[in-house]
């Protein structure tokens, strides 16, 4: 094992945080653009290819919680290396996946990765970082990364299905995965284990009604609301995380301690997280179909096009330390919000004749820039006046708010989309869900900025 220096070096484990989360969200987003190359070369079917992004978020938000408290009690040093371990071994099966059953096998346990590695990453930075102007740069450097990660994974994932293959996308992992395994040893100290009970009734019922809940959600968007399995799995998560809960309220070493959300700021920072997140993951997933369906880009091109949002989200992450200094976190959160909101009210109205410099281009302008100002405030929020012993747990519920809005986002903008439709076709259907989608979502981020201005905007986080 690699000797470890004798004083903590914060800049190295700053770039093991960032580095190994941008891991996490480049594959997320990288996917979206080689859908079709997968479809194709795979030989899925349309209904199997959705899970191929499915099956990731299935076991990452389903396992999120359990290995959040793991962190605690194991410590997070070790959890980090698991993580990474565990998402880059995956990562090299799905570049050789030869059929559709071993991709979605391995995007499976690359979520399972995934859901070990992100809270630990989240964890080690609030502990390593004292609060206060410290941990916002800190903060605000994992939320820039993690938002151009997101852009930077539908550009590389484009170019690399059209000029190279869609599997080299997964082969970079390798090398990083393994960097990153040495330097945590190198680097960082493990962490102080919690003593006590391992909340074992809490873990199963989170994540089994995580599972079933996610499931069901993932699962209405192909089948509708009157499916009866996608019915059993969502009142099954539901009367799971209900029992969940009551449990917290008895343990004594709960798994997600109900105290994280005494603080109405915080509770609302949760809130926030998943209707910006839901309204996020819509915008990438219609538009990206809107470039390539109605205007007829090419994959390359499609992930190309989102670089007025890339850009400008960066260079504005990069400015939240200053901001955040002279007018405060809430007021930041709240401008981001409202630049988001306006964006995506206006990228909404893109026809078949929109031009792409006035119709997606600039509406893009305004959703990097509000993106930039909102992922550091939300993430600091979600976590601000937390003790070290439940850094992990935190951590793990900002996650979970994360994924959540993800797929619940995703799920009822899809439901939403087609309604409205009669008897469009082709591109004019597509058009017409795009329409319906982002209009939905600006109205996701204007009931997050009802959340901000009532109970974030004046708070000293």
């Amino acid at each position: 094992m690699p000797a470890r220096p004798a004083t903590p070096h914060k800049t190295a484990i700053l770039v093991i945080i960032l580095v190994s989360y941008v891991m996490i969200v480049l594959d997320t987003s990288i996917v979206l653009t080689g859908l079709p190359s997968i479809h194709r070369d795979l030989g899925f079917t349309d209904t199997g290819l959705a899970w191929v992004q499915s099956a990731y978020t299935l076991t990452f938000g389903g396992f999120l919680l359990l290995a959040a408290r793991a962190g605690d009690i194991i410590g997070r040093r070790y959890m980090l290396v698991l993580g990474l371990a565990v998402f880059t071994l995956a990562s090299l099966v799905i570049g050789i996946a030869p059929t559709p059953g071993a991709m979605v096998g391995a995007r499976a346990v690359q979520g399972l990765g995934a859901a070990i590695l992100a809270p630990s990453t989240l964890a080690l930075l609030q502990t390593t970082f004292a609060e206060g102007h410290e941990r916002i740069r800190a903060v605000s450097y994992y939320s820039a990364v993690a938002g151009i990660a997101a852009s930077v994974g539908l550009v590389l994932g484009g170019v690399l299905a059209q000029w190279l293959s869609w599997r080299v996308g997964f082969f970079i992992n390798l090398p990083i995965g393994i960097a990153m395994i040495w330097a945590a040893l190198r680097y960082i100290d493990e962490s102080p284990r919690s003593s006590g009970q391992f909340d074992v009734i809490g873990a199963l019922a989170s994540t089994a009604g995580m599972t079933a809940l996610v499931y069901g959600l993932i699962r209405s968007a192909a089948t509708g609301w009157f499916d009866a399995l996608t019915q059993g799995a969502v009142v099954a998560g539901l009367l799971l995380l209900l029992a969940f809960v009551f449990n917290e309220r008895r343990a004594a070493q709960p798994i997600m301690p109900l105290r994280l959300f005494a603080a109405a700021p915080r509770a609302a920072a949760y809130g926030a997280r998943m209707l910006f997140l839901g309204a996020m993951i819509g915008f990438f997933f219609f538009t990206t179909q809107y470039l390539q369906v109605v205007l007829h880009y090419p994959p390359a091109t499609t992930g190309l096009a989102f670089l007025p949002m890339t850009t400008v989200n960066f260079a504005v992450a990069l400015q939240v330390p200053r901001l955040s200094a002279r007018v405060g976190n809430g007021r930041l959160l709240a401008a981001g919000l409202a630049l988001c909101m306006l964006g995506m009210a206006w990228l909404s109205q893109v026809s078949t004749g929109s031009s792409y410099l006035l119709g997606v281009a600039l509406p893009m302008v305004l959703i990097g820039a509000g993106q930039g100002l909102t992922l550091s405030p939300l993430t600091a929020a979600g976590i601000a006046g937390v003790p070290p012993q439940d850094a992990g747990a935190a951590s793990g519920v900002v996650n979970v708010a994360h994924q959540l809005g993800n797929s619940l986002g995703l799920a009822a903008l899809v439901a939403v989309a087609a309604y409205g439709a009669d008897n469009a076709t082709g591109a004019l259907l597509l058009l017409h869900r795009v329409n319906t989608a982002l209009t939905c979502a600006a109205g996701l981020l204007a009931l997050a900025l009802v959340l901000v201005m009532t109970f974030i905007f004046r708070s000293k986080h």
